[in-house]
């Protein structure tokens, strides 16, 4: 899939969840300190750091398989062994949450996704549940 937009905020990537369910725009805010990932769905916005998709992809690449996505809200747990999990853990490259704005850092396994597959850096099924991803 190739992303529509080229992920500026005068022109964002146009994004829709893995099961297809929610459209969302992303782009990236390379002037704020940490540079981030701006994602836009209805009128709530927010905010990733954007090593997030390097580091993401890495993390693909050295497992080498499917990986469940799990996306949860920051006030739940995410399940062990998702992309939800790693994007929050002290395990991480960046030891701990991806996610900027608190109270909202969490749904890492919802949003990024779908920017990794347009960018052609994983693969990404998009089943109604339980979807999974891997490194290309």
């Amino acid at each position: 899939m190739t992303p529509i937009g080229n992920g500026t905020k005068e022109d964002p990537w146009q994004l829709s969840t893995p099961p297809g369910t929610s459209d969302y725009a992303m782009y990236r805010d390379e002037a704020n300190d940490p540079p981030r990932l701006v994602c836009v769905v209805g009128s709530t916005t927010l905010y990733y750091d954007l090593r997030c998709l390097e580091d993401l992809h890495a993390m693909l690449k050295s497992v080498g398989d499917w990986i469940p996505l799990g996306s949860a809200e920051e006030n739940k747990p995410a399940k062990d062994g998702t992309i939800e999990a790693w994007g929050r853990s002290r395990t991480n490259p960046i030891g701990g949450w991806y996610g900027l704005r608190k109270g909202y850092r969490g749904r890492f396994g919802m949003y990024l996704p779908p920017l990794m597959e347009a960018l052609g850096l994983a693969e990404l099924e998009h089943q109604p549940r339980n979807n999974r991803m891997r490194a290309l």
